[in-house]
């Protein structure tokens, strides 16, 4: 299974129904087109880091953006070859799929959430998606909650769902 393309489909489909791109999303300061912006850019930085072909960033509306985007990303993310291909990574060797799988992947599914959120209507994740989520905030550690990654976790009660405590455990309410 492609973890990435199946969220990067997941997050289409939201990105599709979104009709308030200015609506506040649970990201502290950002917009529907900022959490949008976030995903889009943060994948281009990642693949040009990796010298993978992706052409100049798409203009026009958000959902513009991300439809071309997500046309030149895809054959990429696609690509067993490439994600075959290791590196270094932060967190020692891996390899390109297991960063888009594990890293943006991730991304996807939980901005999803706050896209969804931003337009009142948050995402149910997957058991899949709660497992991949789970493990990939094991393998951060404290890095979760270096600046810019994840707000300190929030308390709910014992009692939330597995989505709940998933999501407080990255700062979100």
């Amino acid at each position: 299974m492609n973890f990435f393309l199946d969220a990067a489909d997941r997050f289409t489909d939201l990105v599709t129904a979104t009709t308030d791109w200015s609506a506040s999303s649970p990201c502290e300061g950002w917009t529907a087109t900022d959490v949008l912006d976030h995903v889009v850019d943060t994948q281009r930085d990642y693949l040009t880091r990796m010298d993978l072909p992706v052409s100049d960033r798409p203009s026009g509306s958000p959902a513009e953006v991300w439809a071309a985007h997500l046309a030149a990303v895809r054959p990429v993310a696609a690509d067993g070859s490439v994600r075959a291909r290791e590196y270094d990574g932060f967190f020692g060797r891996t390899t390109i799929g297991a960063t888009l799988d594990d890293f943006y992947g991730f991304d996807m599914v939980v901005h999803g959430w706050d896209l969804g959120s931003s337009q009142g209507a948050p995402t149910t994740f997957t058991e899949a998606d709660m497992d991949a989520l789970e493990a990939a905030m094991e393998g951060y550690g404290e890095h979760a909650y270096d600046e810019g990654v994840f707000g300190r976790p929030v308390e709910v009660p014992a009692d939330a769902d597995r989505q709940t405590k998933l999501l407080a455990r990255m700062g979100r309410r």
